[in-house]
């Protein structure tokens, strides 16, 4: 694994960390259980680490010189990827690994770099498209890695855009900890009516406004949003001034919580509150919200875009709504509201499809197809089984 900027380190101690490194660390995690000897390189940003760390037998954290030692902004760490690149072209002089996976087009540039001449092959994870001044070397990097991982079709399209292969892709979704998002557990406190639930940013195209303008006409129901402003260190911010304005407009003020930032450890007993979660954002290319609302076996009213319409299923696990269309969100979200024999359907269906599609070790044995097809030796058929149970 090479993730430049994103060290998985704090991830495997703290459950408050989300985002790339948390992705890197769980699928490490998973791929290590299924016997996967496994390095992680990443640069070094504490002159306090040690080079190397060992997490278990056969699994390590390789923290390389790149720039100064300290932590650095996305665009600051650009000028240091030919740095980081010998580095990992001298640790890998003389003893190669069978296939290198690279998370961000900045890991993705160094590892084809420092494996041009070796024959060593790459598999690429962008973790979303950036494009402006990166595109560039975002293209480089899909051009020259074996196999490209796309988190959902909607990415995949995106990438097809930006000129990789389409014979290239392989899709291969995001996790859940199903320890942690659970249906049974912890759940956080509630009024008497009924709880619908957004996680996400404030933006207008996150569509915060749409659903609280929906909320008009979605009686005896409260709308908790999590998102936006740290609770802890509070900010002036305009889109949650803009949505409190909105909300008493419609005169639902009293009935919106905006909780501001709430840390990850907490989410899961927050999602088992609600008796809804809703995704009403206007693009979206991974679903990450929807796949820990389901695994905590709540149903989920998403718009039918991105990510979201592909884990979502429509009727089954949730309802799908056009997006930046109030009025269709409001009749689902009265619709299923009012029929507890529905959303208790939907509450199983989900838990269910999050267990089978995106446990972890779903998503490891997937992405270990995707390395051989990039050319990663292949598995027999006993220890693919043996992944599997």
């Amino acid at each position: 694994m090479v993730s430049l900027q994103a060290s998985p380190l704090p991830a495997l101690r703290d459950r408050d960390v989300t985002g790339q490194p948390l992705y890197v660390a769980k699928l490490s995690e998973a791929l290590h259980q299924q016997g996967h000897e496994l390095t992680i390189y990443t640069r070094r940003a504490d002159a306090r680490l040690p080079e190397r760390m060992r997490v278990a037998d056969g699994f390590e954290v390789v923290h390389l010189p790149a720039g100064p030692a300290r932590q650095l902004g996305r665009d600051d760490v650009v000028q240091h990827i030919g740095e980081f690149a010998q580095s990992l072209h001298e640790h890998w002089t003389g003893d190669a690994p069978d296939l290198v996976h690279a998370h961000h087009w900045t890991s993705g540039f160094a590892a084809v770099v420092s494996t041009r001449h070796s024959g060593i092959p790459v598999v690429q994870s962008y973790h979303a498209l950036l494009g402006g001044d990166s595109a560039a070397h975002e293209r480089v990097v899909g051009r020259e890695a074996a196999r490209v991982i796309a988190t959902s079709g909607h990415e995949a399209d995106e990438l097809a855009g930006l000129g990789v292969r389409r014979s290239k892709i392989s899709t291969v979704p995001w996790g859940v900890d199903l320890r942690t998002f659970t249906p049974n557990g912890p759940t956080a406190p509630r009024k008497g009516m009924s709880r619908l639930l957004a996680v996400g940013g404030l933006a207008p195209h996150d569509g915060v406004d749409d659903l609280i303008s929906a909320l008009a006409t979605v009686t005896w129901a409260e709308l908790v949003v999590a998102g936006g402003p740290s609770r802890s260190r509070p900010a002036p911010d305009a889109n949650l001034r803009r949505l409190r304005e909105l909300a008493s407009r419609h005169g639902v003020a009293h009935r919106v919580t905006f909780l501001g930032r709430v840390p990850h450890a907490e989410m899961a007993s927050l999602m088992r509150s609600a008796d809804v979660v809703v995704c009403p954002q206007w693009h979206e290319p991974f679903g990450i919200v929807p796949i820990e609302a389901m695994a905590c076996g709540v149903p989920v009213v998403a718009t039918a875009v991105g990510g979201l319409a592909e884990t979502v299923v429509h009727g089954v696990t949730g309802v799908h709504v056009p997006p930046r269309e109030p009025t269709a969100l409001a009749r689902a979200l009265r619709s299923l509201l009012a029929n507890d024999v529905r959303r208790q359907e939907m509450s199983y269906a989900a838990e269910d499809r999050a267990r089978v599609r995106y446990a972890w070790q779903r998503v490891a044995l997937e992405m270990s197809r995707a390395y051989q097809r990039a050319g990663a030796p292949v598995a027999t058929g006993a220890e693919v089984a043996a992944a599997a149970r």
